[in-house]
């Protein structure tokens, strides 16, 4: 989203932000810094901690629903409607109307967005869904967004089949494909290495990500234990970029499979291209995925990537071309391309030189941002539009 608002025409749209939190961005600056710098103004919205009474009034009436999982899921969205939701809406409403908004661009997917489109209904305000990862999508939150989005915006041809599979309307859904900037300057690989005490000769993978449970991080160690096993004399490292509730679960599976001298946590990290520039394999072994930017610069950067083939990552990457497909949760499959493109650098060489020029010719940000800009220009309030 940043790399849009960076670039998006000013002169056309007189843009406001609002985040609920002034997020950091790791080391450097937070979420704020970031748009004052671009002068871009923002409006944060404080949250307040989760009340007592939503508390026990989730677990008592969990507990009455302990054989319903969707039970349980519509309890936990009715409470939290009463405390979260609505209160948000209602705050969101004022701002839309104080500042005569135009177009409400929502930046997620509609599960995470819902006080939006109760904020937006009834205006004179047009509604856009970005969705940007593959959706969680109930029957309430579809016939939500048919009824107020005036466009669903999705960031691949696959995210867009699971929108409209699940009844959003394809007439006002479409599709404008993740990019970057492929003229960025790009780091240099052995002073990267040199500056993170990477041996010349050290085979180094790696996964960039929020160590949460859907990046699946799980998989990627024990498929690197096999490697490990399989090849005991290698010299290889697996920088692992990021942070999350998964680390300490990870540093123990490190430590359980025997390879943790070889894994470095690193934590957040400012500057992923560095990293990336420093591997030779990339892996991103997510349950879902939307269009993930970091398999792009991986491309760009000639890093090869190892992806489990699910939306988003099989649309970027053509197996045994541009890269290496698994299916999810297939370990062995994925510590077999571990070991593939060790062994190999002649397939690395080749992968790498095509999935370069894929980028470069489908994925350029101008592209982008473009297709964003049109949409916005031409988002007119839907139940206006049809009235």
């Amino acid at each position: 989203m940043l790399e849009l608002l960076k670039r998006i025409d000013r002169q056309k749209f007189h843009i406001t932000c609002c985040f609920y939190y002034n997020y950091s961005r790791g080391e450097q600056e937070s979420i704020g810094q970031v748009l004052q710098g671009i002068q871009i103004p923002v409006i944060f919205l404080p949250q307040s901690r989760q009340p007592l009474w939503a508390r026990i009034a989730k677990e008592v009436l969990r507990s009455l629903c302990f054989f319903s999982r969707s039970g349980r899921k519509k309890i936990t969205y009715l409470v939290d409607n009463l405390w979260r939701i609505k209160p948000n809406a209602r705050r969101i409403r004022q701002i839309l109307q104080q500042n005569s908004v135009d177009v409400l661009y929502m930046n997620n997917q509609p599960q995470s967005n819902i006080e939006g489109y109760l904020a937006a209904e009834g205006l004179p305000v047009a509604v856009v869904q970005h969705c940007r990862i593959e959706p969680v999508l109930t029957p309430d939150v579809v016939q939500l967004v048919n009824r107020i989005a005036s466009h669903t915006i999705a960031v691949s041809k696959g995210v867009e089949h699971v929108l409209t599979t699940n009844g959003i309307d394809a007439h006002r859904t479409s599709t404008v494909s993740n990019a970057i900037d492929i003229n960025q300057q790009l780091p240099d690989r052995q002073s990267v290495r040199k500056t993170l005490k990477i041996g010349q000769g050290t085979f180094v993978f790696c996964s960039i990500g929020s160590l949460i449970p859907r990046k699946s991080s799980h998989h990627t160690l024990e498929a690197l234990a096999q490697f490990n096993q399989k090849h005991p004399a290698a010299d290889w490292l697996f920088l692992l970029v990021g942070e999350g509730p998964e680390r300490s679960h990870l540093e123990q599976l490190a430590q359980q499979y025997g390879i943790a001298e070889k894994v470095i946590f690193t934590g957040f990290k400012n500057n992923p291209l560095d990293y990336l520039a420093a591997s030779d394999v990339f892996i991103l072994a997510s349950k879902s995925e939307g269009l993930p930017r970091v398999v792009l610069e991986s491309m760009l950067l000639g890093t090869v990537v190892s992806g489990s083939a699910v939306t988003g990552t099989a649309e970027l990457i053509e197996h045994n071309r541009t890269g290496l497909l698994f299916d999810y949760g297939d370990v062995n499959q994925l510590a077999d391309h571990l070991s593939q493109v060790w062994e190999h650098t002649a397939l690395r060489k080749t992968l790498a030189s095509q999935a370069r020029q894929q980028v470069e010719e489908h994925y350029a940000i101008e592209k982008y941002v473009a297709g964003v800009e049109q949409i916005l220009e031409n988002a007119k309030p839907y139940r206006n539009h049809h009235a």
